[in-house]
């Protein structure tokens, strides 16, 4: 029998036990996987459908249509000086990237249980793979606000990119790491409490009427306290400084824009704490 204390391990696995116990170099030298998993993400949602991944263009573009008839037109909540359609488009884009972030990791645990319990990876690779997921869909969404951009740009002239949009790179990560954090957090409490199950998709849409995605800041000028609560969201700022950063129109202070930054930080780590906890005894509860 060959003596196994010369042996050479490349890989030594060893038990958690930190309350934060995470390895980003584990999790980079398993990038190859992470990209496996987004792969197979696409497959998964586009598998057996007529229109593949236009889906991904089709879902943001009905739903832009829909809040410019209901809410721009009927309600008149739309502000002036910019195209309703494209104030509507750039609100989605951003929003659907939010909802994506958390919608696709909320059920890490559950949906891949499977694989959990036979194999050993880092398992914060499989919500990376989704947010990165969601992250291509929302570049392949911009390109196409971005073609709208360019007509209402080019015949109308009432639109503009700003400093701001020196931000959006920036922006983006946050909104990726405030996504995985909101998820991951889901995720982790859902393995003792089935119902966040459910209510994740519920609670995700309540959210995007307490964020000024289908009005503007403007329409609570007169209602001080209920606009103190929206700036409370911590997804506020993002989406006024992406229409700020493309058409030029936004309300939010620095004061805000800080206080998302710090909001995400906070929900990440929790996140992060909570997934690093459940991840040593999940297959008992799940």
């Amino acid at each position: 029998m060959a003596n196994t204390e010369n042996q050479n391990w490349t890989t030594v696995i060893r038990p958690k036990t930190g309350w934060f116990d995470i390895d980003l170099r584990e999790l980079w030298k398993y990038r190859d996987l992470v990209g496996m998993f987004v792969k197979r993400n696409f497959v998964v949602y586009y598998k057996q459908t007529i229109l593949g991944p236009l889906w991904i263009l089709l879902n943001p573009l009905i739903t832009t249509v829909i809040f410019n008839v209901v809410f721009g037109g009927i309600a008149g909540l739309a502000p002036g000086g910019v195209p309703s359609f494209l104030f509507y488009m750039a609100g989605n884009t951003i929003w659907t990237f939010f909802a994506g972030c958390i919608n696709n990791t909320a059920n890490t645990f559950v949906t891949n249980a499977g694989v959990f319990g036979k194999v050993y990876f880092p398992r914060l690779t499989v919500p990376f793979s989704q947010v990165i997921t969601a992250l291509l869909n929302f570049l392949i969404q911009f390109a196409m606000f971005l073609c709208f951009w360019a007509y209402f740009a080019i015949t109308e002239g009432s639109v503009r990119f700003t400093l701001w949009a020196l931000l959006l790179p920036f922006l983006m990560i946050e909104v990726m790491l405030m996504g995985l954090g909101v998820g991951i957090i889901v995720s982790s409490l859902t393995t003792k409490y089935r119902d966040l199950a459910i209510a994740v998709g519920f609670g995700v849409q309540l959210w995007m009427y307490a964020t000024p995605v289908v009005y503007s800041m403007d329409t609570l000028y007169n209602q001080p306290k209920l606009a103190f609560l929206v700036k409370l969201n911590p997804m506020t700022a993002p989406v006024e400084i992406f229409r700020m950063a493309t058409l030029g129109t936004g309300t939010f202070t620095l004061w805000q824009f800080w206080y998302s930054v710090i909001a995400t930080l906070a929900l990440l780590a929790i996140g992060v704490i909570l997934f690093s906890r459940i991840e040593k005894t999940f297959m008992d509860t799940v």
